[in-house]
Protein backbone atom coordinates (compact mmCIF):
# COMPACT_ATOMS: atom_id res chain seq x y z
CA UNK A 1 0.00 0.00 0.00
CA UNK A 2 1.04 3.62 -0.30
CA UNK A 3 0.64 6.05 2.08
CA UNK A 4 0.81 10.05 1.46
CA UNK A 5 1.25 10.93 4.93
CA UNK A 6 0.77 14.67 5.67
CA UNK A 7 2.03 16.78 8.69
CA UNK A 8 2.62 20.44 9.50
CA UNK A 9 5.48 20.32 12.25
CA UNK A 10 5.24 22.36 15.00
CA UNK A 11 7.85 24.99 16.51
CA UNK A 12 8.39 23.74 19.83
CA UNK A 13 8.58 19.45 18.61
CA UNK A 14 6.18 17.71 20.74
CA UNK A 15 3.93 14.04 20.87
CA UNK A 16 2.55 14.96 17.41
CA UNK A 17 5.71 15.02 15.72
CA UNK A 18 7.38 12.31 17.44
CA UNK A 19 4.32 9.85 16.99
CA UNK A 20 4.39 11.14 13.07
CA UNK A 21 7.91 10.11 12.51
CA UNK A 22 7.05 6.57 14.46
CA UNK A 23 4.06 6.26 12.47
CA UNK A 24 5.45 6.68 9.01
CA UNK A 25 8.62 4.64 10.31
CA UNK A 26 6.43 1.39 11.46
CA UNK A 27 5.19 1.56 7.92
CA UNK A 28 7.80 1.52 6.25
CA UNK A 29 8.83 -1.58 8.63
CA UNK A 30 6.24 -3.11 6.88
CA UNK A 31 7.59 -2.78 3.83
CA UNK A 32 4.61 0.00 2.81
CA UNK A 33 5.36 2.96 0.39
CA UNK A 34 5.09 6.26 2.35
CA UNK A 35 5.35 9.47 0.65
CA UNK A 36 6.28 11.99 3.20
CA UNK A 37 4.24 16.01 2.58
CA UNK A 38 6.03 18.22 5.64
CA UNK A 39 6.29 21.94 6.50
CA UNK A 40 7.60 23.26 9.19
CA UNK A 41 5.86 26.11 11.57
CA UNK A 42 9.69 28.28 10.72
CA UNK A 43 8.06 28.89 8.00
CA UNK A 44 6.05 31.63 9.73
CA UNK A 45 8.49 33.69 10.80
CA UNK A 46 8.53 35.09 7.51
CA UNK A 47 5.26 35.44 6.82
CA UNK A 48 2.99 38.94 7.30
CA UNK A 49 0.29 38.49 9.44
CA UNK A 50 -2.25 39.15 6.82
CA UNK A 51 -1.03 36.08 4.34
CA UNK A 52 -0.79 33.80 7.54
CA UNK A 53 -4.54 34.26 8.28
CA UNK A 54 -5.89 33.53 4.50
CA UNK A 55 -3.15 30.33 4.57
CA UNK A 56 -4.92 29.43 7.99
CA UNK A 57 -8.07 29.37 6.59
CA UNK A 58 -7.65 27.93 3.16
CA UNK A 59 -3.87 27.90 1.66
CA UNK A 60 -4.23 27.72 -2.10
CA UNK A 61 -0.64 26.36 -2.73
CA UNK A 62 -1.01 23.59 -0.83
CA UNK A 63 -3.71 22.86 -2.81
CA UNK A 64 -2.17 22.82 -5.36
CA UNK A 65 1.00 21.46 -4.65
CA UNK A 66 -0.30 18.41 -2.97
CA UNK A 67 -2.68 17.66 -5.46
CA UNK A 68 0.18 17.87 -8.50
CA UNK A 69 1.87 15.33 -5.29
CA UNK A 70 -0.92 13.09 -5.48
CA UNK A 71 -1.10 12.87 -9.61
CA UNK A 72 2.31 11.93 -9.48
CA UNK A 73 2.56 9.36 -6.68
CA UNK A 74 -0.74 8.13 -7.11
CA UNK A 75 -1.56 6.75 -3.41
CA UNK A 76 -4.05 4.72 -2.31
CA UNK A 77 -4.50 6.85 1.08
CA UNK A 78 -3.75 10.62 2.59
CA UNK A 79 -3.26 10.25 6.47
CA UNK A 80 -3.53 13.76 8.18
CA UNK A 81 -1.52 14.58 11.38
CA UNK A 82 -1.64 18.38 11.62
CA UNK A 83 -2.78 20.75 9.40
CA UNK A 84 -2.54 23.35 11.20
CA UNK A 85 -1.62 26.38 10.39
CA UNK A 86 0.21 26.32 6.41
CA UNK A 87 -1.61 22.87 5.10
CA UNK A 88 -4.85 23.97 6.28
CA UNK A 89 -8.33 22.30 5.25
CA UNK A 90 -7.30 22.59 1.30
CA UNK A 91 -5.14 19.68 2.14
CA UNK A 92 -8.74 17.42 2.67
CA UNK A 93 -10.15 19.03 -0.81
CA UNK A 94 -7.41 18.35 -2.72
CA UNK A 95 -6.90 14.71 -1.61
CA UNK A 96 -10.45 14.08 -2.29
CA UNK A 97 -10.59 15.91 -5.74
CA UNK A 98 -8.07 13.50 -6.54
CA UNK A 99 -10.43 10.41 -4.88
CA UNK A 100 -7.67 9.17 -2.27
CA UNK A 101 -9.39 8.94 1.05
CA UNK A 102 -8.62 10.77 3.86
CA UNK A 103 -7.77 10.02 7.23
CA UNK A 104 -7.29 12.40 10.16
CA UNK A 105 -5.78 11.53 13.21
CA UNK A 106 -7.04 13.68 16.03
CA UNK A 107 -3.87 14.58 18.17
CA UNK A 108 -6.02 17.09 19.93
CA UNK A 109 -8.81 19.30 20.29
CA UNK A 110 -8.20 22.09 17.89
CA UNK A 111 -11.46 21.41 16.15
CA UNK A 112 -13.33 21.89 18.72
CA UNK A 113 -11.53 24.62 21.08
CA UNK A 114 -9.31 27.01 19.35
CA UNK A 115 -6.14 26.56 21.91
CA UNK A 116 -6.79 23.06 21.39
CA UNK A 117 -7.10 21.83 25.38
CA UNK A 118 -9.79 22.82 26.76
CA UNK A 119 -8.33 24.20 29.53
CA UNK A 120 -8.18 28.04 30.00
CA UNK A 121 -7.04 30.37 33.53
CA UNK A 122 -6.02 27.39 35.54
CA UNK A 123 -9.35 24.94 34.53
CA UNK A 124 -11.52 22.57 32.23
CA UNK A 125 -12.94 25.25 30.10
CA UNK A 126 -15.52 23.83 27.36
CA UNK A 127 -17.18 26.96 26.37
CA UNK A 128 -16.12 26.86 22.80
CA UNK A 129 -17.86 23.41 22.57
CA UNK A 130 -20.45 22.77 20.10
CA UNK A 131 -20.75 26.29 19.16
CA UNK A 132 -21.02 27.42 15.18
CA UNK A 133 -18.74 30.30 16.22
CA UNK A 134 -16.31 29.90 18.79
CA UNK A 135 -16.42 33.56 20.37
CA UNK A 136 -15.14 32.75 23.71
CA UNK A 137 -12.00 32.10 22.71
CA UNK A 138 -12.03 34.93 20.49
CA UNK A 139 -12.86 37.20 23.42
CA UNK A 140 -10.12 35.23 25.90
CA UNK A 141 -7.33 35.67 23.27
CA UNK A 142 -6.83 31.91 24.20
CA UNK A 143 -4.54 31.20 21.07
CA UNK A 144 -1.39 32.39 21.90
CA UNK A 145 -2.70 34.76 24.08
CA UNK A 146 -3.95 37.04 21.29
CA UNK A 147 -7.25 37.64 20.48
CA UNK A 148 -6.31 38.38 16.96
CA UNK A 149 -4.58 34.93 16.27
CA UNK A 150 -7.11 33.76 18.52
CA UNK A 151 -9.90 35.08 15.36
CA UNK A 152 -7.87 33.54 12.86
CA UNK A 153 -8.33 30.06 14.26
CA UNK A 154 -12.05 31.12 14.86
CA UNK A 155 -12.58 32.02 11.49
CA UNK A 156 -10.93 28.85 10.06
CA UNK A 157 -13.20 26.61 11.96
CA UNK A 158 -16.33 28.09 11.80
CA UNK A 159 -15.71 28.78 8.19
CA UNK A 160 -15.12 24.80 7.68
CA UNK A 161 -18.15 24.05 9.74
CA UNK A 162 -20.30 26.24 7.39
CA UNK A 163 -18.81 24.02 4.36
CA UNK A 164 -19.50 20.89 6.18
CA UNK A 165 -15.43 20.01 5.86
CA UNK A 166 -15.39 18.43 9.05
CA UNK A 167 -18.31 16.22 8.57
CA UNK A 168 -17.65 15.85 4.27
CA UNK A 169 -14.30 15.64 3.37
CA UNK A 170 -12.93 13.44 6.11
CA UNK A 171 -13.65 9.75 5.30
CA UNK A 172 -12.30 8.62 8.75
CA UNK A 173 -10.72 10.08 12.08
CA UNK A 174 -8.79 8.53 14.46
CA UNK A 175 -9.39 9.47 18.07
CA UNK A 176 -6.39 8.50 20.73
CA UNK A 177 -8.89 7.04 23.51
CA UNK A 178 -12.96 6.30 23.89
CA UNK A 179 -12.88 9.58 26.15
CA UNK A 180 -11.34 11.49 23.47
CA UNK A 181 -13.74 9.99 20.88
CA UNK A 182 -16.77 10.54 23.25
CA UNK A 183 -15.69 14.50 23.45
CA UNK A 184 -15.46 14.66 19.95
CA UNK A 185 -18.56 13.30 18.62
CA UNK A 186 -20.09 15.41 21.45
CA UNK A 187 -18.81 18.54 19.60
CA UNK A 188 -20.24 17.40 16.38
CA UNK A 189 -17.96 15.10 14.41
CA UNK A 190 -20.30 12.11 13.10
CA UNK A 191 -20.33 8.90 15.65
CA UNK A 192 -20.08 6.73 12.37
CA UNK A 193 -16.36 7.96 11.12
CA UNK A 194 -14.79 8.11 14.29
CA UNK A 195 -12.51 4.73 15.37
CA UNK A 196 -10.21 4.42 18.27
CA UNK A 197 -6.57 3.62 17.80
CA UNK A 198 -4.16 4.86 20.74
CA UNK A 199 -0.71 5.86 20.24
CA UNK A 200 2.07 3.07 20.83
CA UNK A 201 5.80 2.89 22.21
CA UNK A 202 8.59 1.83 19.88
CA UNK A 203 11.08 0.81 20.66
CA UNK A 204 9.91 -0.87 23.98
CA UNK A 205 12.23 -0.03 26.32
CA UNK A 206 12.03 -3.56 28.19
CA UNK A 207 10.26 -4.12 31.61
CA UNK A 208 12.44 -2.66 34.38
CA UNK A 209 12.63 -3.87 37.92
CA UNK A 210 12.05 -0.04 39.94
CA UNK A 211 14.20 -0.19 43.09
CA UNK A 212 15.32 2.70 42.51
CA UNK A 213 13.14 4.61 45.46
CA UNK A 214 12.03 7.70 43.42
CA UNK A 215 9.07 8.88 41.28
CA UNK A 216 9.13 10.09 37.92
CA UNK A 217 8.09 13.08 35.94
CA UNK A 218 8.24 13.43 32.39
CA UNK A 219 6.92 15.97 30.10
CA UNK A 220 6.57 19.99 30.00
CA UNK A 221 6.38 22.35 32.80
CA UNK A 222 3.05 23.81 32.17
CA UNK A 223 -0.33 24.67 34.07
CA UNK A 224 -2.47 22.27 32.00
CA UNK A 225 0.52 19.10 33.10
CA UNK A 226 -0.32 19.61 37.11
CA UNK A 227 3.32 21.25 37.74
CA UNK A 228 1.67 22.99 40.35
CA UNK A 229 -0.35 20.12 41.86
CA UNK A 230 3.01 17.65 41.53
CA UNK A 231 5.26 20.33 43.64
CA UNK A 232 2.65 21.03 46.35
CA UNK A 233 1.76 17.28 46.72
CA UNK A 234 5.82 17.06 47.35
CA UNK A 235 5.81 19.93 49.87
CA UNK A 236 3.03 17.86 52.08
CA UNK A 237 4.70 14.57 51.87
CA UNK A 238 5.68 12.89 55.66
CA UNK A 239 7.26 9.93 53.52
CA UNK A 240 10.04 12.26 51.59
CA UNK A 241 10.16 9.92 47.86
CA UNK A 242 12.75 11.88 45.52
CA UNK A 243 11.01 12.92 42.35
CA UNK A 244 12.94 13.49 39.78
CA UNK A 245 11.65 15.99 37.07
CA UNK A 246 12.29 15.79 33.00
CA UNK A 247 11.07 18.40 31.01
CA UNK A 248 10.95 21.92 30.54
CA UNK A 249 8.59 24.51 29.53
CA UNK A 250 6.71 28.15 31.09
CA UNK A 251 7.21 26.86 34.87
CA UNK A 252 10.61 25.84 34.67
CA UNK A 253 11.50 28.25 37.33
CA UNK A 254 8.87 27.46 39.78
CA UNK A 255 10.47 23.85 39.37
CA UNK A 256 14.45 25.50 39.70
CA UNK A 257 12.63 26.56 42.80
CA UNK A 258 11.60 23.83 44.40
CA UNK A 259 14.24 21.78 43.74
CA UNK A 260 16.95 24.15 45.37
CA UNK A 261 14.29 24.52 48.07
CA UNK A 262 13.57 20.91 48.69
CA UNK A 263 16.25 18.06 48.79
CA UNK A 264 13.94 15.53 47.44
CA UNK A 265 13.38 17.28 44.58
CA UNK A 266 15.75 16.81 41.47
CA UNK A 267 14.96 18.86 38.08
CA UNK A 268 17.08 16.80 35.14
CA UNK A 269 15.80 19.28 32.35
CA UNK A 270 15.49 17.81 28.50
CA UNK A 271 16.58 14.22 28.65
CA UNK A 272 16.80 11.87 25.56
CA UNK A 273 14.63 9.29 25.18
CA UNK A 274 17.36 6.30 25.73
CA UNK A 275 17.74 8.15 28.96
CA UNK A 276 14.00 8.83 29.92
CA UNK A 277 13.49 5.31 29.45
CA UNK A 278 16.21 4.31 31.72
CA UNK A 279 14.63 6.47 34.51
CA UNK A 280 11.28 5.12 34.13
CA UNK A 281 12.49 1.18 34.32
CA UNK A 282 14.18 2.11 37.79
CA UNK A 283 11.50 4.68 39.07
CA UNK A 284 8.84 3.29 41.90
CA UNK A 285 6.14 5.26 39.69
CA UNK A 286 5.57 7.68 37.36
CA UNK A 287 3.13 10.99 38.34
CA UNK A 288 0.91 12.05 35.69
CA UNK A 289 -0.60 14.75 37.31
CA UNK A 290 -2.71 16.15 34.34
CA UNK A 291 -5.22 19.13 34.79
CA UNK A 292 -6.51 18.66 31.14
CA UNK A 293 -8.28 16.52 29.11
CA UNK A 294 -5.26 14.51 27.51
CA UNK A 295 -6.34 12.90 24.58
CA UNK A 296 -4.03 9.89 25.44
CA UNK A 297 -1.18 9.96 27.41
CA UNK A 298 2.07 9.07 25.57
CA UNK A 299 4.05 9.28 28.75
CA UNK A 300 1.87 6.51 30.81
CA UNK A 301 2.20 4.29 28.02
CA UNK A 302 5.57 4.44 28.17
CA UNK A 303 5.55 3.76 31.58
CA UNK A 304 3.48 0.55 31.08
CA UNK A 305 6.48 -0.63 28.61
CA UNK A 306 9.11 -0.17 31.28
CA UNK A 307 6.35 -1.91 33.72
CA UNK A 308 6.06 1.15 35.89
CA UNK A 309 2.64 1.62 37.98
CA UNK A 310 1.29 5.40 37.20
CA UNK A 311 -0.50 7.93 39.39
CA UNK A 312 -2.84 9.86 37.38
CA UNK A 313 -5.12 12.32 37.79
CA UNK A 314 -8.65 10.72 37.10
CA UNK A 315 -9.54 13.33 34.20
CA UNK A 316 -9.58 13.00 30.50
CA UNK A 317 -8.18 10.66 28.76
CA UNK A 318 -5.34 9.21 31.22
CA UNK A 319 -8.30 8.42 33.65
CA UNK A 320 -9.21 5.63 30.80
CA UNK A 321 -5.24 4.60 30.40
CA UNK A 322 -4.63 3.62 34.19
CA UNK A 323 -6.96 1.61 36.39
CA UNK A 324 -6.56 2.16 39.90
CA UNK A 325 -5.30 -0.50 42.11
CA UNK A 326 -3.94 -2.44 39.16
CA UNK A 327 -2.19 -0.45 36.46
CA UNK A 328 -1.66 2.56 38.99
CA UNK A 329 -3.43 4.90 41.40
CA UNK A 330 -5.71 7.64 40.61
CA UNK A 331 -5.86 11.33 42.65
CA UNK A 332 -8.58 13.87 42.29
CA UNK A 333 -7.02 16.58 39.65
CA UNK A 334 -5.67 19.37 40.87
CA UNK A 335 -5.64 18.24 44.56
CA UNK A 336 -2.28 17.98 45.90
CA UNK A 337 -2.95 16.46 49.57
CA UNK A 338 -5.33 13.45 47.43
CA UNK A 339 -1.98 13.14 45.28
CA UNK A 340 0.64 12.73 48.08
CA UNK A 341 -1.91 10.82 50.11
CA UNK A 342 -1.51 8.13 47.14
CA UNK A 343 1.97 8.45 46.63
CA UNK A 344 2.33 7.61 50.19
CA UNK A 345 -0.08 4.81 49.87
CA UNK A 346 2.25 3.51 47.53
CA UNK A 347 5.54 4.00 48.97
CA UNK A 348 3.69 1.89 52.23
CA UNK A 349 2.34 -0.91 50.01
CA UNK A 350 5.80 -2.07 48.30
CA UNK A 351 3.88 -5.68 47.51
CA UNK A 352 1.00 -3.98 46.42
CA UNK A 353 3.42 -1.71 43.84
CA UNK A 354 5.32 -4.77 42.74
CA UNK A 355 2.27 -6.47 41.28
CA UNK A 356 1.38 -3.23 39.35
CA UNK A 357 4.63 -3.31 37.92
CA UNK A 358 3.90 -7.00 36.52
CA UNK A 359 -0.01 -5.61 34.96
CA UNK A 360 1.58 -2.50 33.85
CA UNK A 361 3.82 -4.57 31.32
CA UNK A 362 1.03 -6.85 30.93
CA UNK A 363 -1.28 -3.74 29.64
CA UNK A 364 1.09 -2.82 27.69
CA UNK A 365 1.63 -6.25 25.78
CA UNK A 366 -1.74 -6.29 25.21
CA UNK A 367 -3.09 -2.42 24.04
CA UNK A 368 0.36 -0.84 23.11
CA UNK A 369 2.99 -2.41 21.17
CA UNK A 370 4.17 -1.68 17.65
CA UNK A 371 2.56 -4.76 16.00
CA UNK A 372 -0.46 -4.24 17.63
CA UNK A 373 -0.86 -0.36 16.48
CA UNK A 374 -0.03 -1.66 13.00
CA UNK A 375 -2.86 -4.09 12.35
CA UNK A 376 -5.14 -1.20 13.91
CA UNK A 377 -3.77 1.02 11.47
CA UNK A 378 -4.59 -1.48 8.25
CA UNK A 379 -7.78 -1.45 9.51
CA UNK A 380 -8.64 1.76 9.33
CA UNK A 381 -6.66 2.27 6.19
CA UNK A 382 -8.78 -0.76 4.80
CA UNK A 383 -12.28 0.98 6.53
CA UNK A 384 -11.20 4.68 5.02
CA UNK A 385 -11.02 2.91 1.07
CA UNK A 386 -13.93 1.09 1.24
CA UNK A 387 -15.84 4.60 2.46
CA UNK A 388 -13.92 6.01 -0.62
CA UNK A 389 -16.32 8.81 -2.86
CA UNK A 390 -15.46 9.17 -6.20
CA UNK A 391 -15.65 12.93 -6.67
CA UNK A 392 -18.20 14.59 -8.96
Amino acid sequence: MKILAVHNRYQRPGGEDQVFVEETALLESRNHRVVRCEVHNDQVEHMNRLALAKDTVWNTSTYRELGALIRRERPDVAHFHNTLPLISPAGYYAARAEGVPVIQTLHNYRLLCPVALFFRDGRVCEDCMGKAVPWPGVVHGCYRGSRAASGVIATMLTVHRALRTWTEMVDVYVALTEFARDKFVEGGLPAGKIVVKPNFVAPDPGRGQGGGGYALFVGRLAPEKGTGTMLAAWDLLTKGIPLKIVGDGPLQDQVVAAAARRSNVEWLGHRPVADVHALMKKADMLVFPSRWYETFGRVAAEAFAAGTPVVAANIGAVAELVEHGRTGLKFRPGDPEDLAAQVEWAVSHPAQLQRMREVARAEFEAKYTAEINYLALMEIYEAALERKEVPS
